[in-house]
């Protein structure tokens, strides 16, 4: 049986508020295509590419048996660092939200307004040998601490670690909190009514309210820790691994193979694309 159906003409006031809202749309999406798509695609085009133009897998050969190891180090310095972020975030944003305190607040917002090449300098300052914790430590404790008998710190995977997470901690705090202070109060009254304390209201009540919020702060905080350039620079990789963004900026100044560096380009942008993909598909939805 054959079934027949009209499309009805879209009415006058229909047509408009499509274009409006089309037009309102179409910055985004350029902006996107521009900064994001285009890229990704000529990155991509560019990595299958020799310096002769020929269609070749050798840059990728190339990086797989250089920086293979320096790829693992990335994801794994970004989720350590994403982990220790989450549990700093939840545990201040908790505390905040039961015990309003706009001094702490703004003590741990700091980090939203200074540069991430500053705070790559400054954590080699406050970490390094003769830096101002050591100094301090001799200071305290006389003869007792030497310095020079003590790790480098700044210029390690922790110092790496330590600067990633204070930078990030600011606006992973602005996102969560935000959440947490959406929850209504009688959710929290009726918790400690049953003697609930700071923590397990945080457990039971605002992390299972906030999940959302969570989940963003995750995603956007993975992704700038895996593209991040600036602190990395800034501390070195004390002769070990280093993140995949320093072996980018290395075949581009130094070697000037922009098939390998597009290639190293294509591996992170997956990387990062596997993170948003993983929030389309599960946080957007929540």
């Amino acid at each position: 049986m054959e079934t027949s159906r009209t499309l009805r003409p879209l009415s006058r006031s229909t047509s408009l508020a499509w274009l409006a809202g089309a037009a309102m749309a179409a910055p985004a999406v350029a902006i996107v295509g521009v900064l994001f798509i285009y890229p990704f695609f000529h990155s991509l085009i560019a990595s299958f590419q020799n310096k002769s133009g020929n269609w070749t897998l050798e840059n990728y050969s190339f990086i797989f048996s250089m920086y293979v190891r320096d790829m693992l180090f990335t994801v794994w310095v970004s989720l350590l660092s994403l982990v220790i972020l989450l549990v700093l975030t939840v545990l201040l944003a908790g505390y905040l939200r039961l015990h309003h305190s706009s001094w702490i607040e703004f003590m741990f917002k700091i980090p939203l307004f200074v540069p991430f090449v500053v705070v790559g300098h400054a954590v080699r300052v406050f970490l390094a040998p003769h830096g101002t914790l050591n100094s301090a430590l001799v200071f305290l404790t006389g003869n007792w601490f030497n310095p020079d008998q003590m790790p480098s710190i700044a210029f390690s995977t922790a110092g790496l670690v330590a600067a990633l997470v204070w930078k990030n901690l600011a606006f992973s705090l602005l996102l969560v909190l935000g959440a947490f202070r959406g929850i209504n109060n009688g959710y929290l009254e009726a918790s400690r009514n049953f003697g609930a304390g700071t923590i397990w209201q945080i457990v039971d009540i605002m992390i299972p309210m906030s999940k959302g919020a969570i989940g963003v702060a995750s995603v956007l905080m993975f992704t700038s820790m895996i593209g991040n350039f600036s602190i990395p620079a800034m501390l070195g990789n004390s002769g070990g691994n280093q993140v995949l963004m320093m072996d980018l900026y290395y075949q581009i100044v130094y070697q000037n193979n922009y098939g390998a560096a597009n290639a190293i380009g294509v591996i992170s942008y997956l990387v990062s694309m596997g993170a948003a993909i993983y929030y389309l598909r599960t946080v957007s939805r929540a």
